[in-house]
């Protein structure tokens, strides 16, 4: 090994304290960074890698069947700039029995012999394709419980057709909710109504105005009241990439703090590698080390530790983004999504170029200190600064080792500062993740719209394969139920819930119409703008729906797909970031003539003040055997899986960055107890306990810590002031005030002491080290 190979060896295992700090910082940093980048390169892969795989369809138009001719949808394959087509296809508009394997409402169901090659290849994910009449196969999007085998009847159709489930397939871009063969169609289809679907490729579609001119172009020689509905690839594909854009700027508020840090830390750490070293720094030029060696030398000492940090951080950001990556691929059924190599190489090379030029600018002033000075300077440092400080806390009424403590940040600015500026991330970082999980907190709160205290769920159908009669009263009835929560003692606010599917005019696909009987506005549905509904005809919707169908609030939109076209007005706007915002909020009188048997209704009930709600449940639910149903205590779940993985997230980069805060100012003093280890074995030999060391020790961190506790603790506020809008805008979410305003007065006083706090784990065990020090020992060290 050659003698600079030594020295950085040697000066590496010497100062283990300083190289476990650049380690772990650069580990931390690493893997934030592995993190964010891979969630922002993969933010639209499961889509992308769907639909080259599936062929999707750039646009699907929908014609109506009584007035369009088949002939001439199949001639419009031959348009400029289709690259190919499919269709047309035979449509229908049909809803299940509340027995069937659909969450009930309108399905659309498409006429086609095989899955598809060139356009739209329908992806089998369990079973097979139908072969004969009287099979039918899922969409994985559409079916609540998508199992082979079971059987489907349908309402209102001539015949009482019954269809058997042979297969779960998926339309990457979603082109209907169930397929049969084309010989099924008549069956579902009533005289006059149903549609045809033509599926287009485009050479050209990559935004939405092409989109738009190359379908103009397609239906520029068919009859301007043929087509009757469409749907673009980028419409599904934003709604796909919707849960994993919402990690981003969450995730690069933290690789950003994350890299700062490291870059600090480091050249502070190295920084003082070279303040203290500057008596072998000097040896090593009085042996014949040039001014670049000495640089190279306490750069690779950087390195080696940063190199490490650097593995571990790999391996820690791809432990980290298991969840996360594999919760966005589960959404179109492709394989596990893996980080992209490039991803690593980039954040490798820029970690370890960002430690080296770091390491470079603190070592270049080694690298320019003069022999004969080097070797001039002692291990002490200057007794000149801070004398000013120090005469102002003689004479305070303080005792002598909290004094003495007080002062030294004023003897050593640079230091203080640099201990200062890590607290300050880590105070930073920790104030910026209470308010996330607090912001959290509320959304989830907002998703589950339950704020009751006990639930009747809505029964769960009969998963058996006959339908019930025509007719025939259903044995759950949700008069009775609410009548015996009414009637039940203890008893306050009560409302009842039941959900049916509709279309809306301009909307694709289906949505969701909760039907309320009741004041539901206390059920923990949280107001964006305008008002709750209150009386019959009047809706309130999530964000999503109003951008989707270019409405705002007092906008009138018509619910159709019932059994009568219902319009509504739109009074409010509600926080719901579930089913793409595609929900309906109104009274159930809204659909009293056009949907009156609203069956699969479940119940909310706020208890009167004092009730014991376990008691309450049970005397409730010998009310409620005979109905079939069951109460139980009310309350949130975990939340989703993306709200916990988030909360998870956030709280191990929390950690992270605080250890790294912490090993920052441990440093930081241990180079400060090393340099006052004389001065420390003259107090001792003049009575200072071993206790009055350390709290001299402790209290020379006091100021710098609640400085910076007291600056971090608004620059927090003021990231997660940025952070969580932008991850409702990231979902196309405008957030209420109850989500952004969730700090209080008396809960930030403890976050300005988590500075403090900082500052004294990280001191903890060099004033241990200092207590523990022999006098004698002390007083012969130069």
């Amino acid at each position: 090994m050659s003698a600079l190979g030594k020295v950085v060896r040697s000066g590496a295992g010497r100062r283990r304290v300083q190289t476990l700090v650049i380690g772990l910082a650069t580990m931390m940093a690493v893997a934030a960074s592995v993190l964010g980048g891979s969630l922002v390169v993969v933010s639209g892969a499961p889509f992308d890698h769907a639909f080259a795989a599936q062929h999707g369809a750039h646009l699907s138009l929908q014609f109506d069947a009584g007035r369009a001719d088949t002939g001439r949808l199949s001639a419009s394959k031959d348009t400029e700039g289709v690259s190919s087509a499919a269709g047309p296809f035979r449509t229908a508009t049909v809803t299940p029995r509340p027995d069937a394997a659909g969450p009930g409402g309108p399905m659309t169901v498409v006429g086609r012999g095989d899955p598809g090659r060139d356009v739209d290849e329908v992806a089998l994910l369990e079973g097979r394709w139908p072969t004969r009449p009287g099979e039918i196969v899922l969409s994985a999007d559409f079916s609540v419980l998508p199992r082979t085998g079971r059987r489907i009847g349908f309402l209102d159709l001539p015949g009482d057709p019954t269809l058997t489930v042979v297969g779960v397939a998926r339309s990457v871009t979603r082109t209907a909710d169930a397929w049969v063969v084309p010989a099924q169609m008549p069956a579902l289809t009533a005289p006059g109504s149903g549609g045809y679907q033509m599926l287009y490729r485009f050479t050209d579609a990559g935004t939405a105005a092409r989109i738009t001119a190359a379908g103009r172009a397609v239906t520029a020689s068919l009859p301007a009241e043929w087509a009757v509905g469409e749907q673009s690839w980028l419409t599904v594909k934003n709604t796909a990439e919707r849960d994993t854009a919402l990690y981003v700027p969450f995730l690069s508020a933290f690789g950003a703090l994350g890299l700062v840090m490291s870059v600090l830390i480091v050249g502070n750490v190295v920084a003082s590698a070279v303040g203290t070293g500057t008596r072998r720094i000097g040896i090593l030029k009085a042996v014949g080390f040039t001014p670049a060696q000495v640089v190279r030398a306490y750069v690779g000492q950087a390195l080696i530790p940063a190199a490490v940090g650097t593995v571990l951080g790999v391996l820690a950001g791809h432990l980290l983004a298991v969840p996360v990556l594999a919760e966005t691929g589960e959404v179109y059924g492709t394989s596990t999504l893996a980080i992209a190599p490039w991803v690593d190489l980039a954040v490798v090379a820029g970690v370890l170029g960002l430690v080296a030029a770091t390491a470079w600018a603190s070592a270049w002033r080694a690298g320019r200190l003069r022999t004969v000075d080097a070797l001039a300077v002692g291990r002490t440092g200057s007794a000149g600064r801070g004398r000013r400080a120090a005469r102002l806390a003689r004479r305070l009424p303080l005792p002598r080792p909290v004094a003495l403590g007080l002062v030294r940040p004023f003897a050593r600015p640079a230091r203080a500062l640099a201990m200062g500026t890590a607290i300050l991330f880590g105070t930073v970082a920790v104030t910026f993740t209470v308010g996330m999980g607090a912001s959290l907190g509320e959304v989830m709160k907002a998703r589950a719209h339950d704020a009751a205290d006990v639930v009747v769920p809505a029964p769960v159908p009969d998963s058996g394969p006959r339908s019930p009669a025509p007719g025939k009263r259903p044995e759950t009835d949700p008069a009775a139920v609410a009548a015996a929560v009414g009637a039940a003692a203890g008893t306050g606010k009560h409302y009842s819930a039941a959900t049916v599917r509709a279309t809306v005019s301009g909307l694709t696909g289906t949505v969701d119409v909760t039907a309320l009987t009741g004041d539901a506005s206390w059920g923990g549905y949280t107001m964006v703008s305008g008002r709750w509904i209150d009386r019959s005809g009047e809706a309130v919707v999530p964000t999503p729906f109003l951008a989707a169908t270019g409405t705002r609030v007092g906008d009138t939109v018509t619910l159709n797909g019932l059994a009568e076209p219902v319009p509504v007005r739109i009074v409010g706007e509600v926080l719901d970031p579930r089913k793409a915002g595609k929900q309906v909020f109104t009274d159930a009188s809204t659909l009293a003539t056009a949907r009156p048997d609203l069956t699969e209704t479940s119940h909310h009930i706020a208890v009167t003040p004092g009730t014991d709600v376990a008691g309450y449940v049970d005397a409730l639910n010998k009310d409620l055997t005979p109905l079939r149903v069951t109460a139980r205590a009310g309350g949130l779940d975990g939340g989703s899986d993306m709200v916990v993985t988030l909360n998870a997230l956030s709280a191990v980069l929390t950690l992270m960055l605080v250890a790294v805060a912490a090993l920052g100012v441990l440093n930081g003093v241990l180079l400060d107890t090393r340099e006052r280890v004389r001065e420390i074995g003259v107090h001792k030999a003049l009575g200072m306990t071993p206790r009055q060391t350390v709290a001299m020790v402790l209290t020379s961190v006091l100021v710098t810590g609640l400085v910076a506790g007291a600056l971090g603790v608004p620059l927090g506020v003021a990231l997660h002031g940025w952070v969580v809008p932008a991850m409702g805008d990231s979902v196309g979410l405008r957030l209420p005030g109850s989500v952004l305003a969730v700090y209080r007065g008396a809960e930030l006083l403890p976050l300005v002491l988590g500075g403090l706090l900082i500052a004294a784990l990280g001191a903890l065990l060099p004033a241990g080290r200092a207590a523990r020090a022999r006098t004698a020992t002390a007083l012969r060290t130069e």
